[in-house]
């Protein structure tokens, strides 16, 4: 396996925030916190633990109305995030490598 495999994002919650965040722009806390169908809580846990990463980026646009929190990769992190992907591949496309624990038939 030649891509490093980053434990910071391999945690389901984590791998599943930076999958969507890849897929956008930037996106509002409370969508983010919908499509993973976890509580306000358990979002901010990991979305701190990738800010401190240097992987996310978090903004608060003031304006009119109530202040929303938007979150979005950063370029490190979309780096690190498409490594990680690539790491994940490359474990299941190498039969027959050591972590390979396939049986006979």
């Amino acid at each position: 396996m030649t891509e490093p495999f980053d434990e910071t994002i391999h945690a389901p919650n984590r791998l599943r925030i930076c999958a969507f965040l890849d897929a956008t722009d930037s996106t509002e806390f409370g969508v983010l916190r919908n499509v993973l169908g976890v509580a306000d809580s358990v979002l901010s846990k990991h979305v701190k633990v990738l800010q401190e990463a240097g992987y996310v980026d978090i903004s608060k646009p003031t304006g009119r109305g109530r202040v929303k929190t938007w979150v979005s990769l950063t370029k490190d992190g979309k780096a690190a995030y498409r490594q990680h992907v690539a790491a994940l591949k490359a474990i299941f496309e190498s039969p027959g490598q050591p972590n390979d624990t396939a049986r006979p038939s």
